[in-house]
């Protein structure tokens, strides 16, 4: 007779939906064996929904400035031995024109909130990435902004909107933020996307400092209450200049665990595996495609720069995870049965 927990998973798998108190059993009784059967359930949903289609996004890392002092962020605002840099929209569209040339249909540009790139010039920058790329998505990664500034880049064009909640919990969120950030704004931000159609990401860190069973359950209840189109989790890593220097990473096993559970919870969901997944392990993008993730953000961003966003120690800056391996990321999906597709990868309109 099966566990508790494979009767939990089961449910998950029927319903989409666990309760608080089940989510709690779930995270506290696991096991090897559980979490290897969640991650198959997982592969499973996701190869029903997707077929063995994995999406490429090229991530273009366009600013490192950031106004925010976020206690665990390399790019923090206090870190003075960080290498500042900006790419201007000239920069951004060569970026684009080499990414779409290798077959890239959606564009990342992330960034610190720079107050250098005004509303009026980002919605330039959006409108003249998608004139010339039409058939592209376009996802902003680029932090909390007033409602205005969303509906204006929503008008300009841009698609998507990744904004990582970090944590579902207030005081967590308090303990990993300066007092000028808010949770409750987070989610005001977070929702602003959604009314406004944006294919909408949150997500959290995995092992962030003071994060606990009780916290990761908020987490799984607010992004089930979301409902967003993408999610994206990877190991918290520290970085040596910050205040979280000394803290431990979030593990693989864990990752892997909540990607897999946040697919059987959210089964047509967005979900990468993270740079930072690769970073803490050799195979981690593909132990992630294979724990029910679904998209891989190759860097597009220019090789002088991509050392200088460093959000945390030993980021993969170059090689594989860059553009220009491509061709062996494509042999390593194909390694684990799957397939890079030039596709933009649309969260499906009819669910």
């Amino acid at each position: 007779m099966k566990s508790m927990i494979y009767e939990l998973i089961d449910k998950l798998y029927e319903t989409n939906t666990l309760s608080s108190a089940e989510f709690y059993e779930l995270f506290t009784d696991r096991s090897e064996e559980t979490d290897t059967y969640a991650k198959q359930l997982a592969c499973k949903v996701r190869e029903e929904n997707f077929g063995n289609s994995i999406y490429i996004r090229g991530l273009i890392e366009f600013t490192n400035y950031c106004r925010n002092d976020c206690y665990y962020c390399g790019i923090r605002r206090s870190n003075k031995k960080a290498q500042r840099y900006r790419l201007d929209k000239e920069d951004i569209l060569t970026c684009c024109e080499m990414g779409y040339g290798l077959g890239f249909r959606t564009f990342v540009l992330q960034g610190g909130e720079d107050a250098y790139f005004t509303e009026e010039r980002m919605t330039g920058i959006i409108r003249a990435v998608k004139e010339k790329y039409p058939d592209c998505a376009l996802t902003l990664s680029i932090g909390e902004k007033p409602l205005h500034t969303y509906e204006a880049y929503r008008l300009a064009g841009a698609d998507r909107y990744l904004l990582r909640h970090e944590t579902a919990d207030d005081e967590h969120y308090g303990r990993l933020h300066p007092p000028e950030l808010s949770a409750a704004y987070r989610r005001e931000c977070l929702q602003n996307l959604k009314n406004l159609g944006f294919q909408t990401g949150a997500g959290f860190m995995v092992g962030s400092p003071y994060q606990t069973t009780e916290t990761l359950v908020k987490d799984f209840l607010f992004l089930k209450e979301l409902n967003p189109e993408m999610v994206g989790i990877g190991p918290f890593i520290s970085h040596h200049d910050t205040p979280f220097k000394d803290e431990k990473s979030g593990t693989l096993a864990d990752t892997l665990f909540y990607l897999g559970i946040l697919r059987l919870m959210l089964p047509c969901a967005l979900l990468p595996a993270t740079t930072a997944l690769g970073t803490i392990h050799p195979t981690g993008r593909e132990l992630g495609i294979l724990a029910g993730a679904n998209v891989v953000m190759p860097n597009l961003s220019p090789l002088a720069v991509r050392r200088k966003y460093l959000l945390y120690d030993d980021k993969i800056c170059t090689g594989e995870e860059a553009a220009e391996g491509l061709a062996n990321l494509q042999k390593r999906m194909e390694g684990i049965g799957c397939c890079i597709v030039v596709d933009r990868g649309d969260y499906p309109a009819d669910r």
